[in-house]
């Protein structure tokens, strides 16, 4: 060996700008020759098997020479100036580079003759690893400082990037070799960090980290999903499952170590981050597009890695661009990373409240939206997982182990949690996005921002509760009456009212007086058992008269089906005032409402109401105050009303004047029908039982069972029961409806596929009811205009799939319309025409 003959400071000049460069091209030529002899290589022609087998005997050689060369420089007690070796690292990391890549191609450039050079192509590999952990070994040597030239600077720069390339070309080829590789890339990266910085391609090294995290990942699900099929849970496996986790663990932390120092520079890398949250937690329980695997390994990746990964979001929370990633209304995500996206902004939420207040200012003001706004909106899309349910750990009770919960309460939880951590100057915008959760259109998310609401409403000071339920009575007085945002505010409303100081539900009722009539429209929606004893009879009592005015102007009046809507206020509001505060009412005052009652019945005819929606509410209103009054009816009474049923049934009414009519029949069951009505009564109340109980619509089937049950335990008329009965199928529905029995039972797999294609035909339905909102009103401003990307092609050819199996399912079910074939015919000539436009 001559190079300890060479003094360290000529060894660049004199030996390596004039070898390496010779042994380059020699490594070079020496690949080509492997390149082009591999391909002709059989068991057969021994002549060529030996030419390749010496062309690899003498590459490992070289490995071997040149790994020599740098045990050498290791062994120096003097430290090594990079100046004095610059071209040995470029030129070692080219020959490991190229040699792993060859390892790696192996199987296609040995075309299939693999074994017959397998010990020297292993040989190879061995030397090349043993290369590079040297030269590592070396490189760690060197010290950088303040003083180092720009070229210093440059050349350790372009090592790190090389290394980098080796990472992309090794990751599944050796574990322990993959992470070592990173481990020096974080290393030196972090050692020279003053230096470096401003030239390192952080995108590039933060791009590699997370594609490598995520491709350790997905091994881990894979082996653990082949150890739920093998049903073996020891053995090869299982040692490589566990180190695969390690693995992951690894590019966790050195994900949370690079991150932290060099995060000024991941401006334009956020997406990275956020994808790699997102792509993790679609692929994990409790998503629905997760691989099945065993507790015992969910509950290891959880622990091992997924703990470890942890940090990365605290470190983020500060960063501006995060939040401007995580929060933006254009992030068009996929269905299967819905549901991630809504566990991300719960877990930043569970961090905030031990940041600075810049922090949760930040988060809670946004950019274009708000923390708050931004989680309701994502519970929204996740309708598959709230149909269900997934569940997911909480710990409930203190010192208690985690239980699972639905994914409803475990956001409910979290929220409120986050609420009652939030500065008051933060709640304009937790104000703005409850109220517009409520008005939405999702019910689900709409009742997540009652609960939220209400919760607030108990936490905070009563004045902030009685400010709010002022508020949400204006907005209900301003709001048209038949809008459905109407009905949430109302409901909103009840419930906020069960929550007032008695001072405060004193002063609201006197400051929209229930004897007004422009008040009457809040009142309805308003459960009078909130009220102290005292009040709610005062109430009670003002509202009938008020309501009772109402009607009787207009039963005296022309009867204008436009001006019906009062009417109905009217109405509403003697349903609330019997319902809940029935008992206090006056004998007398009970006839009168009664008596107004009754009016109404002589004039409604079938057909008219069939066509009229406001005289379908007014029906309905009418029948569930019957309900209150059912024991006082006289005969003429009941046949009026179930002569207007029975004709109405005959006209296909929809389905909430079905449900009206299931719930009046089953407060029949209280009544002895008198004897001169039971020869018409009788037989149009078992032909409507029967025919609800046919119904084909499910929430209208069950509520009918529910009150056929009813009736029959509570009716003196035993012998109306089997007349209502008119089918063995419906006999056999009935009896498996009282044997709590199941009509079939579908399996998680079935149903987790049926949520999926509902998720996409419910996407694509809001889509339309959106493009239809944005098309009325004033002409928007105008836009960019941005090409549609392939997700959007995704989930419209997925609402298409999702739309033709519906279609298959109605025809498995009975015979189809006739006009069926020639909108089919349509269809496909429809969709003849696109195929034809992409190809």
């Amino acid at each position: 060996m001559f190079l300890p003959h060479i003094s360290l400071a000529d060894l660049e000049q004199t030996f390596f700008s004039k070898v390496l460069p010779k042994t380059l091209q020699l490594f070079d030529n020496l690949m080509y020759e492997l390149s082009s002899e591999a391909k002709g290589l059989t068991s057969q022609n021994t002549e060529l098997r030996c030419t390749v087998r010496n062309l690899l005997q003498t590459m490992v050689q070289l490995l071997e020479t040149l790994t020599g060369c740098v045990r050498y420089l290791c062994t120096l007690q003097e430290c090594v100036p990079l100046e004095s070796i610059r071209t040995l690292p470029s030129s070692v990391l080219y020959v490991i580079k190229n040699t792993f890549t060859h390892c790696k191609d192996s199987e296609s450039v040995y075309c299939g003759h693999l074994h017959l050079i397998s010990d020297l192509l292993q040989a190879m590999f061995k030397e090349t690893y043993s290369l590079q952990k040297q030269l590592m070994e070396l490189l760690d040597m060197i010290s950088m400082d303040s003083t180092s030239t720009e070229d210093n600077i440059t050349d350790m720069v372009s090592v790190i990037h090389t290394v980098l390339e080796i990472c992309s070309v090794i990751s599944n080829m050796d574990h322990a070799l993959h992470a070592n590789t990173w481990k020096f890339i974080i290393k030196q990266s972090l050692k020279h960090h003053s230096l470096l910085q401003c030239h390192l391609k952080h995108s590039d090294i933060l791009s590699g980290l997370c594609k490598d995290t995520l491709l350790s990942f997905q091994s881990c699900l894979q082996l653990a999903e082949q150890m739920k099929m093998s049903e073996i849970q020891e053995g090869t496996d299982l040692r490589l499952f566990q180190k695969t986790v390690k693995l992951c663990r690894f590019f966790a932390n050195s994900l949370v170590h690079y991150t932290k120092e060099f995060l000024s520079f991941f401006s334009d890398s956020c997406s990275q981050l956020h994808q790699l949250f997102l792509q993790i937690y679609s692929k994990f329980p409790p998503s629905l597009y997760a691989p099945e695997i065993l507790e015992v390994h969910r509950d290891e990746i959880s622990r091992v890695f997924l703990v470890a990964l942890d940090p990365l979001i605290n470190q983020l929370l500060p960063f501006t661009p995060f939040m401007e990633q995580v929060l933006s209304e254009k992030l068009d995500l996929p269905a299967e990373q819905q549901l991630p996206q809504c566990l991300i902004l719960i877990t930043i939420m569970d961090k905030l409240s031990s940041q600075p207040e810049e922090v949760q200012t930040l988060w809670n003001t946004g950019k274009s939206l708000s923390l708050f706004s931004a989680l309701f909106f994502s519970f929204q899309q996740c309708s598959g997982e709230l149909s269900l349910p997934v569940c997911l750990p909480e710990v409930i009770s203190t010192g208690q182990p985690a239980a699972p919960i639905t994914l409803y309460h475990y956001v409910c939880v979290h929220l409120c949690s986050f609420i009652a951590s939030t500065p008051p100057s933060h709640f304009p915008q937790l104000e703005y996005a409850l109220l517009d959760a409520v008005l939405g259109s999702s019910m689900i998310t709409s009742l997540l921002a009652m609960d939220s609401w209400c919760f607030l409403a108990r936490y905070g000071t009563a004045e902030l509760c009685a400010h709010h339920v002022v508020v949400i009575a204006h907005l209900i007085k301003s709001w048209p009456s038949d809008s459905y945002q109407v009905s949430a505010l109302g409901v909103l409303l009840r419930r906020m009212l069960f929550l007032m100081a008695p001072d405060h539900q004193a002063k609201f009722a006197h400051k929209f007086l229930p004897e007004e009539v422009e008040n009457l429209a809040v009142w309805q929606h308003i459960s009078l058992k909130a009220l102290n004893p005292d009040l709610r009879k005062r109430v009670a009592c003002q509202l009938c008269v008020a309501g009772l005015a109402q009607c009787r102007r207009w039963l005296n009046s022309r009867r204008a089906l436009g001006e019906l809507r009062p009417v109905n206020t009217a109405l509403s509001v003697l349903l609330a005032a019997c319902n809940f505060a029935g008992d206090t009412l006056e004998a007398e005052l009970q006839a009168s409402v009664l008596g107004v009652l009754s009016q109404f019945w002589s004039f409604l005819q079938a057909k008219q109401v069939s066509e009229e929606p406001s005289l379908q509410q007014t029906l309905c209103l009418l029948l569930h105050l019957l309900e209150f009054f059912i024991q006082a009816l006289d005969a003429e009474l009941i046949t009026q009303v179930f002569a207007l049923q029975s004709s109405l049934f005959r006209l296909d009414p929809p389905d909430h004047i079905r449900l009206a009519m299931v719930d009046f029949l089953s407060s029949m069951g209280k009544v002895f029908i008198p004897q001169e009505a039971q020869r018409q009564v009788v037989p149009q109340l078992s032909c409507l039982f029967a025919s609800l109980l046919a119904d084909q619509t499910w929430l209208i089937h069950q509520h009918a069972l529910e009150a056929f049950t009813h009736f029959a335990e509570e009716t003196s008329h035993e012998d109306i029961v089997p007349q209502c009965l008119n089918s063995e199928e419906t006999k056999n529905k009935v009896v498996s409806f009282l044997a709590k029995m199941r009509q079939v039972e579908e399996t998680i797999e079935a149903r987790i596929e049926r949520m999926k294609q509902e998720r996409i035909i419910c996407s694509a339905q809001l889509m339309k009811k959106d493009g239809e909102l944005e098309s009325t009103g004033e002409p928007l401003a105008k836009r960019a205009c941005h090409p549609p990307s392939e997700e959007q092609y995704k989930s419209a050819v997925g609402t298409m799939e999702g739309a033709v199996e519906a279609v298959k399912l109605l025809l498995r079910k009975g015979s189809p319309p006739a006009w069926l074939a020639v909108k089919l015919e349509a269809l496909h000539t429809a969709i003849a025409t696109l195929r034809d436009s992409v190809r």
